[in-house]
């Protein structure tokens, strides 16, 4: 198995208090772990006009799992807060680091 990191863009379309862009920093901060920390990746950085970045660690044997599992784990995140996928369109993802064992 191989350690992606994988990022995933988005943009909230309604506000999104701090309160609640915490919980959902703090729902996905199991898949932010030791590679992520030494490459010092922020899991979650927030930009202008609602954009933000969401950096994850996923082990997958692939890099299409990767991604894919990525997405269902900020979805899932998002979906607990009560946050629909309309109201945050994601982007698609990328990897930005990885670690094969």
């Amino acid at each position: 198995m191989t350690t992606y990191v994988i990022t995933v863009p988005g943009t909230f379309l309604r506000n999104v208090d701090d309160a609640a862009r915490s919980e959902l920093a703090r729902k996905l901060i199991p898949h932010h772990t030791d590679l992520s920390e030494t490459q010092d990746v922020e899991l979650l950085t927030l930009h202008e006009g609602g954009a933000f970045s969401v950096r994850l660690e996923v082990e997958a044997p692939d890099r299409a799992t990767a991604e894919d599992d990525a997405i269902r784990l900020v979805v899932g995140a998002l979906e607990e807060l009560g946050v629909s996928a309309d109201d945050v369109p994601l982007g698609p993802p990328a990897v930005t680091g990885l670690e094969q064992s």
